[in-house]
């Protein structure tokens, strides 16, 4: 799916949810707390639209932000696909991993969960050839700084440490703003930090820092990960 369809797509999805509303654009920009023209823009398929806008025009349709995405044959296989992962998730709490999860699912093309620090690092450095015949690089990793066994920190400084994953950008998940974890995460390499629970407006807040593109969602590409 090319970026300009996706624009449309979207555009056209808000527009048939505020007519189902029985709203105007003034009111939809008024519920979202955007400009009346950025609404017009999008509806018309002409703006990138951030992740925080995302959320804020979801809630003022009262609609899921997944359901404002269009499908097509090319994306679905792509979000079906277990070797194309977009993002890692590494979170051991099943509460916190759910609703990163849920708050993911339509801007990637997979979002791989992974429960523990040492099963990152082998899923990221020894695949199983069997299982992972061909990976790409994730796009992003969202790691949990208190895990079980081999800690957030350690897998950061593996991460950091070798050529094949060095440039993957890191966003570590945290408790607390004052974890004094969050500066030694930032010395070890990691891009920027989201206080838990994650979400579109803390995921668009980090974005401009990671250099990504408006939205991650993006057809299969044929770059596999190095193995040994």
């Amino acid at each position: 799916m090319e970026r300009d369809d996706v624009k449309k797509g979207f555009g056209a999805s808000v527009r048939a949810s505020r007519k189902c509303l029985g709203i105007s654009q003034e009111e939809l920009a008024w519920r979202a707390g955007i400009h009346r023209t950025y609404v017009c823009d999008i509806e018309r398929g002409a703006r990138n639209v951030s992740l925080q806008n995302i959320a804020k025009l979801a809630e003022a349709l009262e609609v899921p932000a997944a359901s404002l995405f269009p499908e097509d044959d090319q994306l679905a296989s792509a979000r079906m696909g277990g070797d194309l992962v977009d993002i890692i998730l590494v979170e051991d709490n099943t509460r916190e991993a759910a609703r990163t999860l849920e708050a993911l699912k339509f801007i990637a093309n997979h979002v791989h969960l992974i429960r523990n620090g040492l099963e990152a690092v082998k899923y990221l450095f020894h695949p199983d050839p069997a299982r992972h015949p061909s990976r790409r690089p994730p796009q992003l990793i969202l790691l949990d700084l208190r895990l079980p066994g081999l800690g957030g920190l350690e897998v950061l400084r593996r991460v950091k440490a070798d050529a094949r994953s060095a440039s993957i950008p890191v966003v570590v998940l945290t408790a607390s703003a004052r974890d004094r974890n969050i500066q030694l995460s930032r010395r070890l390499g990691a891009s920027a930090h989201i206080v838990k629970p994650v979400d579109l407006r803390s995921l668009g807040r980090v974005v401009p820092e990671l250099r990504l593109q408006w939205a991650l969602i993006k057809p299969p590409e044929d770059t596999a990960m190095p193995r040994h």
